[in-house]
């Protein structure tokens, strides 16, 4: 094979690869925009440091939550679970059991969400997107 072939062959890969990384990454960052300005998990998934400031070290990591109804809620949760890759919860359900329970509001089980967690239903897409930032997260 010439070197003029392999260069060629070479240069289709790395503008293969590059394609379907941007694709990706396109995907995470749509992801990360639904998380952080239309949903705002970090609201809740989120610890605070004392001052106030989300503690970017453990980003979307769980948190006790700052508030409580006034009447009792059953069910109600005090804590919020680590969304990231590494959590428990990622471990139990997988990209699927995530993506799953945001379109369908239940879990791989087929439990509700328990409150305070909103009920989405969203379309694919946007289940996918969020799922594939989650993911990109320590």
């Amino acid at each position: 094979m010439s070197k003029l072939v392999v260069s060629a062959l070479s240069l289709c890969v790395l503008v293969i690869l590059g394609a379907t990384l941007r694709g990706q990454d396109a995907k995470s960052q749509r992801g990360k925009y639904l998380v952080e300005e239309v949903a705002r998990c970090q609201e809740c998934h989120t610890p605070k440091s004392e001052s106030g400031e989300f503690d970017k070290a453990k980003w979307l990591k769980g948190a006790t939550l700052a508030s409580a109804p006034i009447t009792p809620i059953k069910g109600w949760h005090a804590t919020s679970p680590d969304l990231t890759s590494t959590s428990a919860l990622w471990t139990r359900w997988g990209a699927d059991g995530m993506t799953k329970f945001l379109e369908t509001a239940k879990n791989p089980r087929g439990g509700a969400a328990g409150p305070p967690m909103p009920a989405y239903t969203l379309q694919h897409d946007d289940a996918d997107a969020i799922v594939a930032y989650l993911k990109s997260l320590p």
